[in-house]
């Protein structure tokens, strides 16, 4: 599967922006797909997991209630919504993709395909 991550900018606190992640390649929807985020000097951490079928989602402590991710089976894209952004959320962020039977897995380890990644960057 190949990824294309696009939608990153500068916003302000507060703010919402949309990345868009396209994949490609054969039976995509058979993949687990998630967002993960590094921000600057720190370790990958996980945002959010969705299945393709059904739309279960899974997000991370410190996004949930804030961040959205949906499917859309029809266009191969998953979109992460961010609303309410805060300049702690500034990271370049990565969309993943790994085997179905991840489930909606945080380890980064379990996804074997990642995108070039988008930079967030929001400003008081």
């Amino acid at each position: 599967v190949q990824l294309q991550a696009s939608g990153g900018g500068l916003v302000q606190t507060g703010g919402s922006l949309r990345l868009s992640c396209v994949a490609s390649g054969r039976t995509v929807r058979s993949y687990a797909m998630a967002w993960f985020r590094q921000p600057p000097e720190k370790a990958r951490e996980f945002v959010a997991a969705v299945r393709w079928s059904g739309g279960s989602t899974y997000y991370g402590d410190s996004v949930e209630g804030r961040f959205t991710i949906t499917p859309d089976a029809a266009k191969n894209t998953v979109y992460l919504q961010m609303n309410s952004l805060k300049i702690e959320d500034t990271a370049v962020y990565y969309c993943a993709s790994g085997p179905q039977k991840i489930g909606l897995s945080r380890s980064s380890s379990d996804y074997d395909s990642w995108g070039q990644g988008t930079l967030v960057t929001v400003s008081s």
